[in-house]
């Protein structure tokens, strides 16, 4: 067992001279050891513990203000408090989804709404917005999704938001059971043109529709008509969806007296799902 220092030895270096005490400790240490105290210096183990104990604290507080333990939990918060982290997913998970289908197989009809197969498959009614006919296709959707939804998420709330892109796109492949119902549809677009009824819809009950917005809708329109391959019922329907969505919340938020109420967006998401679900119902039963 080795004797301890003299007391005017560096503790950590036994050879050296030295008349500087430890803040913490009381410890001699040489120049070397010294590290600088807001009160005089303490020694590297000192401050190896300071700063465990500092680090410690730290977590104790952050779990008792409700701060996630792990680092995904951490990660997840951190995606969460961006602006309009449902419209960064919806875009994640169709480009995933887009990149998928590049790979063999048959992702696209696996996924794709045929209504003869939606009866006993009922996931088609989503994910047919996940797959897309081509690369343009792919590229307008997304494009408009995250020019629009971005607004509309933060205007109206994230889960909100997800609700009414869910029931947006179903209820455009109910529109396609009505009008054309031996059709198979792919792409997102009957949830996109909800989004621009929404975002209509919203502007109105507030205010002056932009000319801008009513210019883009009016051209994609002409175009659903003018060329071929195009599921027209799924575009309208889904445009009508949007405005009944978007005009529901202004009028909802305008008789409650409060802007940007999550409980006014629900109510309406909620009645248009019932809506839906009951002419699809009426479709199924004329058909059968």
């Amino acid at each position: 067992m080795s004797a301890a220092p003299p007391a005017d030895r560096c503790y950590r270096h036994p050879d050296r001279r030295s008349w500087v005490l430890c803040q913490r400790c009381g410890r001699t240490v040489c120049g070397e050891c010294q590290q600088q105290a807001p009160v005089g210096v303490r020694c590297p183990e000192c401050v190896r513990e300071l700063r465990t104990e500092q680090q410690t604290m730290q977590r104790a507080t952050r779990r008792a203000a409700g701060a996630p333990r792990t680092a995904v939990g951490r990660r997840a918060r951190q995606w969460l408090a961006q602006p309009a982290p449902v419209t960064i997913a919806i875009f994640a998970v169709t480009a995933l989804v887009g990149v998928l289908q590049i790979l063999p197989g048959e992702l696209a009809s696996a996924f794709a709404y045929f209504l003869p197969y939606s009866l006993f498959e009922p996931w088609r009614f989503v994910t047919y917005a996940l797959v897309h006919a081509g690369v343009l296709h792919f590229a307008f959707n997304m494009l408009v999704l995250w020019m629009v939804g971005p607004p509309i998420e933060q205007r109206i709330g994230r889960l909100p938001f997800l609700a009414a892109y869910v029931v947006s796109v179903a209820g455009a492949a109910v529109a396609v059971a009505w009008f054309t119902p031996l059709s198979a549809v792919v792409g997102a677009s009957g949830g996109i043109y909800a989004l621009f009824g929404m975002l209509i819809g919203m502007q109105r009950m507030v205010g002056r529709v932009q000319p801008s917005l009513l210019i883009i809708v009016g051209i994609n329109l002409a175009i659903t008509f003018l060329f071929g391959g195009i599921s027209w019922p799924a575009h309208v329907g889904g445009l009508a969806i949007g405005l009944a969505i978007g005009f529901g919340i202004g009028l909802a938020d305008k008789r409650m007296r409060r802007a940007r109420t999550s409980t006014s967006s629900w109510i309406v998401i909620v009645g248009v799902a019932a809506l839906l679900a009951a002419l699809f119902a009426a479709r199924v039963a004329t058909l059968l």
